[in-house]
């Protein structure tokens, strides 16, 4: 006999519909098959599926993660659209979501009965240098970068480089063999992020080929390591907001804010924001 499994389908960290970076949630994945779980994720085809569980560790609810290839401890949009499909029917003002790296809150704002705009306090990241930056620049077909490049970890791991302007980060067309390949040599590496910009704006592109991601539409996990990177190196203060753009170049503009505070010794907390759109809802029979 056939099994129903429904899915809700959201667009996150944007605000109009069939934009920002798909996430199918699986809102009841109790009678879901542990074997069948990557599978589905395989089957969506976007950079993560959520499958939602009764919580266990004093959270709303427990949530797995999983990329085309892999389950992920923690990951930011996965996170920030998981709160939008279930603190609405809940009418929460904060969902805490339980995953790999424990509770993460989400706290929510409305118009109305509308969630306008979620806030995450992400994993403050773990940084170490990254060895293999040569071969970096080669894959992704840059002369260097203008700021150290260092690997940042909060679950999902990803490596930084800095370009001179939003247009270097524009042209790039990587060598994306060369990048799976230098990511399988350089685990736990996943992401690979180039990022150019000023003040309060900035511009990323993430490529992650050996997740089964080439490039991806709106990355929070990377958002909050990209705020502390540059206040570890005074481009920014800490305790200041910026706004990045992402996705352009494959057709999924995303915007998401990030914000870091405590000092390049020792970093205190970490918070993305952004939006999202339920844009679908759906069921497997299996």
């Amino acid at each position: 006999m056939a099994r129903g499994f429904r899915f809700v389908v959201c667009d996150v960290f944007t605000d109009v519909p069939l934009a920002g970076n798909q996430l199918a949630v699986f809102t009841d994945a109790r009678d879901i098959p542990e074997s069948t779980l990557q599978p589905l994720a395989k089957e969506m085809g976007f950079s993560e599926t959520v499958f939602v569980y009764p919580p266990g560790e004093g959270g709303h609810v427990r949530i797995r993660i999983f990329t085309p290839q892999s389950e992920l401890p923690f990951a930011g949009h996965p996170v920030l659209g998981t709160a939008f499909v279930l603190a609405a029917p809940m009418q929460l003002p904060e969902i805490r979501l339980e995953t790999g790296l424990g509770v993460v809150p989400v706290l929510l704002e409305r118009a109305g009965d509308r969630i306008v705009f979620g806030r995450m306090s992400q994993p403050v990241p773990s940084v170490s240098a990254y060895a293999e930056a040569d071969r970096l620049f080669e894959a992704l077909g840059v002369q260097g970068s203008v700021l150290p490049v260092e690997a940042y970890d909060n679950g999902v791991p990803h490596v930084y480089v800095a370009l001179a302007t939003e247009a270097d980060v524009a042209v790039l067309e990587p060598d994306l063999q060369k990048l799976e390949l230098l990511a399988r040599a350089t685990i736990p590496v996943v992401g690979f992020n180039c990022f150019a910009g000023s003040d309060e704006r900035w511009k990323t592109r993430m490529f992650a080929p050996a997740d089964g991601v080439p490039e991806d539409p709106a990355t929070g996990s990377a958002a909050g390591p990209l705020a502390c990177h540059l206040a570890r190196h005074g481009v920014i203060e800490f305790g200041q907001e910026i706004e990045i753009s992402q996705g352009a170049e494959i057709g999924r503009p995303s915007t998401l804010y990030a914000r870091v505070e405590g000092s390049a010794e020792r970093i205190e907390t970490v918070e993305v924001g952004g939006c999202a759109v339920i844009v679908a809802r759906g069921e497997f029979r299996l």
